[in-house]
């Protein structure tokens, strides 16, 4: 039976669990079960399984065909388990076929910030985390652990590694990822940072003296090959006027994983080909050894 205050479609199904603020619409053939939250003015369109725990911000629309809070893609977790579920900012856009799932520790749920726009297709595997801001365009697919800061944007069809984490202000261009993107840089192939992100900086209204420094800091930290302990102690000294270079150097100092490199590192195959030639030896030398 519909709904008139809450606007819930006859053929949609709501569990007694849920809560529904104000002006919430679920449309046809959505399935919203367990303890799930939809904000003031939250919007199922059609289709949408959202499954709880999970709480879904004020304003934000899901789109059809997305699935939202159910199990993590992660063999160590058993259906029954206990989930922080996910979350759900303020305002964001869920397009279609987005797939956003729980979390695998109890406490702490898989969530993004307000404002988030998920493109088509777009995935968030469990205990990720990404900031306000955030633009996931189409495909892209963050794997388990993930960390975005705010205001990234990754083009369609980028691919990051569990663990791995994209700075803000950050922006990759379609390619996969398993190294760490530093804030404000920009990425364009495999594991490599080709700039800062002027453009988006600029238009966040940076002062023009931070992005100078935040390209310096570029050019003469993360361009070459530098010791971890190096690195961190020049962003320092450039982030003593720049709280943004500053920043730079946590993100640094907070890493588990690799930092991309710059341009002046070499690409991975063309090192193994760099150690070859120094040693006299070459690919299709090694493949005449071996037949």
């Amino acid at each position: 039976m519909a709904d008139t205050a809450h606007r819930i479609h006859p053929t949609a199904i709501v569990g007694k669990e849920c809560e529904l603020a104000a002006d919430v619409e679920v449309g046809p053939y959505c399935v919203v079960s367990g303890k799930v939250s939809l904000g003031q003015g939250v919007r199922l369109i059609a289709h949408v399984h959202v499954n709880g725990p999970a709480v879904i911000g004020a304003g934000t629309t899901i789109y059809p065909f997305a699935s939202l809070g159910l199990g993590p893609q992660d063999l160590k977790y058993k259906p029954g388990q206990p989930t922080g579920g996910i979350k759900v900012g303020q305002n964001c856009q869920v397009r279609e076929h987005v797939t956003i799932h729980a979390a695998t520790k109890p406490d702490i749920p898989t969530s993004t910030g307000d404002r988030a726009f998920l493109m088509v297709g777009s995935h968030l595997g469990h205990d990720v985390q990404i900031g306000n801001d955030v633009t996931l365009v189409n495909g892209t697919m963050l794997g388990g652990h993930a960390q975005v800061g705010d205001n990234a944007t990754l083009a369609g069809g980028t691919a990051v590694h569990q663990f791995t984490r994209i700075g803000r202000f950050a922006f990759v261009s379609g390619v996969p990822v398993a190294m760490d993107i530093p804030p404000f840089c920009l990425s364009a192939d495999r594991n490599q940072i080709h700039g800062i992100n002027q453009v988006g900086l600029r238009r966040s209204g940076m002062p023009r003296e931070h992005i100078t420094l935040i390209r310096k800091a570029f050019r003469e930290v993360f361009r070459p090959t530098l010791p971890r302990a190096e690195m961190i102690a020049r962003l320092e000294e450039l982030g003593a006027t720049c709280p943004p270079v500053l920043e730079m150097a946590r993100f640094v100092q907070d890493a588990k994983r690799s930092i991309a490199g710059g341009t002046a590192r070499p690409p991975r195959a063309m090192i193994t080909w760099m150690h070859y030639a120094r040693r006299g030896t070459t690919l299709e030398g090694l493949e005449s050894d071996e037949e």
